[in-house]
């Protein structure tokens, strides 16, 4: 007798569900009558606004009168009475009495967007309520172009891509002058692009949600640009130094020349030192010989171009410039 019981139980909550759902998949607009008006009992509740990751709780009145209950989704029974019927751990039940049918959803997703229904079997007629759940969905950039290498002149395009809901909207910053730029869209137009404009750019993604940003950098190469030779003067038998520098990119390699013979380090007791954008060409003991005209050239990828100096004789102890019977560039 007690299994009977427990499989009729079982058959009616079954006969239940199965009504409810042919009562949902009436067309709008069609007028189902059955001791009364069952249209006149379904409700519909203001729309709940979720943001991914939280937690929703769905609440139904209740009633003394009520004798099954049920709550279904687009597609699938979440729970009928204290039975649940969905697999998804993230979905529970609250509260089940007299006054109210509330089941919870964690952790929400997009996929969890939609109606939902909670229908009720009173002895007298059913009745529905329904409520859909809008996800909110904070922005993510999805898609950003990489660190990018050009050359001074090209023209660049930057791209970046976010999702969310509500869709989000996207600006540029360069950070190097914390100047917004103008973009109507997810890209950037950069047209034949400068050495002034190199640097680190920030893509900002907002919606009414929360912010994503990141980051990329632009290197621009150009051809070294070297700053103009200046005449030194030096005593003889003493330490003498050339300075050449050079704003390039990629960095310049150097090259030293006098006349037109290409000096090396350590031939002639001379030294040279490059030390990132500068040369420096080293006289230890300077001589009769060394006093004349040198040119340094920088080279890089991109170009090159270069600047002369001239080495003469000077009194260490006057600072007069000395006259030499050699001619420049001899």
């Amino acid at each position: 007798m007690h299994f009977v019981l427990e499989q009729y139980a079982a058959f009616s909550k079954c006969l239940f569900v199965l009504s409810i759902r042919i009562l949902l998949l009436v067309p709008a607009g069609f007028l189902v009558r059955s001791q009364g008006d069952y249209q006149s009992n379904n409700k519909v509740m203001d729309n709940i606004t979720v943001r991914q990751g939280e937690a929703v709780f769905l609440r139904c009145e209740q009633g003394n009168a009520v004798t099954r209950t049920a709550w279904l989704n687009r597609s699938s029974i979440l729970y009928a009475g204290e039975d649940k019927w969905s697999v998804d751990p993230r979905v529970s039940l609250v509260t089940l009495n007299q006054e109210e049918f509330t089941i919870k959803i964690d952790n929400v997703d997009m996929t969890d967007e939609g109606q939902y229904v909670c229908a009720v079997q009173t002895s007298s007629r059913p009745r529905t309520t329904s409520v859909h759940i809008l996800v909110q969905v904070p922005p993510k950039i999805i898609n950003l172009s990489g660190d990018i290498v050009v050359n001074e002149g090209s023209n660049v395009t930057l791209m970046c891509q976010a999702s969310g809901k509500p869709e989000p909207s996207i600006s540029w910053k360069f950070l190097s002058t914390s100047v917004d730029l103008v973009s109507d869209d997810e890209f950037l137009e950069i047209p034949s692009i400068s050495r002034q404009r190199a640097g680190t750019y920030e893509c900002t993604a907002v919606n009414n949600i929360d912010t994503d940003l990141q980051t990329l950098d632009i290197i621009v190469n150009y051809a070294p640009a070297v700053t103009e030779g200046r005449d030194v003067g030096v005593a003889p038998g003493q330490y003498g130094v050339l300075e050449c520098e050079a704003d390039a990119v990629p960095e310049a390699d150097f090259e030293w020349y006098k006349n037109d013979r290409r000096i090396f380090t350590g031939l002639d007791d001379l030294n040279i030192i490059n030390t990132g954008s500068l040369s420096q060409l080293t006289f230890f003991n300077v001589s009769e010989g060394d006093y004349g005209n040198y040119t340094c050239v920088a080279i890089n990828k991109i170009g090159n171009s270069n600047t002369t100096f001239f080495l003469y004789g000077e009194d260490g102890n006057t600072g007069v410039r000395l006259r030499r019977s050699f001619h420049c560039g001899s």
